[in-house]
């Protein structure tokens, strides 16, 4: 029990340490990731975080799904580009002692923005991804709705190869909204 209690530390901090990189790689200066703004690209928006799943797996288990969430859009050279993932996790059991440990791989989202439309301090990001776990396939089809804040913006992910949307609750992190006049 010690040695696997051990385990899931360690696999929580790696996790910890690669999304706390990834949000310094993602909010670090244009500089240092090798944009300039003598070029034409303008930021749409951007954002980094930790989600909860609202509802998690829905009725009748209500299992609940923590997500850390990561994507940057701009406009350039007439079009939109980006990135956008998702890595999702829910508990090893859905009862007992282990229901708190979030550590399962449930679905992992790696998608190209490749569209992108702001409202007011609303962004709709829309791409293809190639998705394991859940809805697991390449090239889907999703689309990325989130709204500008921190803790409490909502958001929702709709992956094409599935048949009900994300709707996520940003806990940790931010979403940036530019406006594109």
């Amino acid at each position: 029990m010690g040695r696997r209690l051990n385990l899931y530390r360690s696999m929580i901090l790696g996790t910890l340490m690669v999304a706390s990189l990834a949000l310094a790689v993602l909010f670090s200066t244009r500089t240092v990731s090798g944009r300039d703004s003598d070029n034409d690209s303008k930021e749409i928006a951007r954002g980094a975080g930790t989600t909860i799943i609202h509802g998690g797996t829905g009725s009748p288990g209500f299992v609940p799904v923590i997500t850390t969430v990561a994507f940057h859009a701009e406009r350039s050279n007439g079009g939109v580009t980006g990135a956008f993932d998702c890595l999702a996790f829910a508990p090893e059991a859905t009862t007992g002692p282990d229901s708190g440990q979030l550590t399962v791989n449930a679905m992992y989202v790696v998608g190209k923005i490749t569209g992108a439309s702001v409202r007011e301090d609303t962004v709709t990001l829309t791409g293809v991804s190639d998705i394991t776990g859940l809805g697991a396939g390449t090239n889907v089809p999703f689309t990325f709705i989130a709204h500008r804040g921190g803790p409490g913006a909502a958001a929702v992910l709709t992956v094409n190869s599935l048949t009900f949307s994300f709707n996520e609750i940003l806990v940790q992190g931010a979403f940036e909204v530019h406006s594109q006049d």
